[in-house]
């Protein structure tokens, strides 16, 4: 099922008309005729990269069935400024009624979408693949890491029941990083990797020699990296490296040059800007 069709997001659209139209739109209704009819068209303001076009069609047919909805770009696409991104036709109030909810959803996932792009070109040439975090708006989880795949990542984790990811207080807890890895080990269900956050290098050891299928280096510094890429060549391992904390746009491009696998970008999701859309009518 498709991010926006799941109960979850049918739910989170009524709730965000619901916020909004939850006394009505007094102004249309005192000023347009019940039957006047409006055309109008999402485009886009700035460079950007679509996602949310989907959502947008569902917000609409959620206010009236009588709204006739078009999509002009697929998701995913990277478009210029004053790019027609979708058309939408019928009753003004029932259009009117719809445009701010359509128009959070599509800025607030675009902006996703664009923000992802600019960090996988820039990793680009490093061969390191860009993944997302947990860190995303509440409620909005589904839909946001559907707008870093549109953006070209990967997603991580989409909740703690998908993946098993050893963190310091789950070795504080257990006793040692071995025993932890262990224990996951036989109690993981059949296919699961193995995950184990790290930070420094000598947990980075431990972690090879529990046998972690993935270890995600924790802030480690530049050097610590390229200490960590080379130590498991010298290993022979065919463990996965992560790299975690802190990653910006100015620093992405030389963690991907050193022969890390994953770099997980927290900031993908907290903190896109939205993008700029508007909706212009036609008549």
């Amino acid at each position: 099922m498709n991010a926006w069709e799941t109960p979850h997001t049918l739910a989170l659209i009524d709730l965000a008309l619901e916020e909004d139209l939850g006394r009505g739109d007094v102004t249309s209704v005192v000023t347009l005729p019940a039957e006047q009819q409006l055309k109008g068209a999402f485009v886009a303001r700035q460079q950007m990269v679509v996602a949310g076009l989907p959502l947008v069609a569902q917000v609409c047919a959620r206010v009236s069935r009588e709204i006739q909805f078009d999509a002009l770009v697929p998701d995913g696409a990277a478009v210029k400024p004053n790019t027609p991104l979708a058309t939408l036709a019928g009753p003004a109030r029932a259009v009117l009624a719809a445009e701010r909810t359509a128009l959070n959803f599509l800025q607030r996932l675009s902006g996703v979408a664009s923000l992802t792009a600019t960090f996988v070109a820039a990793a680009k040439a490093g061969g390191a693949r860009i993944v997302d975090t947990r860190k995303t708006t509440p409620g909005y989880r589904a839909l946001e890491k559907y707008a870093v795949r549109m953006g070209g990542a990967s997603n991580h984790r989409a909740d703690l029941g998908s993946g098993v990811l050893i963190k310091d207080n789950h070795v504080a807890a257990v006793g040692s990083l071995l025993q932890a890895v262990q224990r996951a080990r036989q109690q993981a269900p059949h296919g699961l990797k193995i995950e184990v956050e790290v930070d420094g290098l000598e947990q980075f050891d431990e972690a090879l020699q529990a046998g972690a299928d993935i270890v995600l280096l924790d802030n480690f510094t530049l050097a610590q990296v390229h200490e960590a890429v080379a130590r498991r060549k010298r290993a022979g391992a065919a463990v996965l490296l992560e790299v975690s904390g802190g990653v910006t746009l100015a620093t992405v491009a030389e963690l991907a040059s050193t022969g890390v696998d994953l770099i997980s970008v927290g900031a993908l999701t907290h903190s896109a800007p939205a993008v700029d859309v508007g909706l212009d009518f036609v008549g």
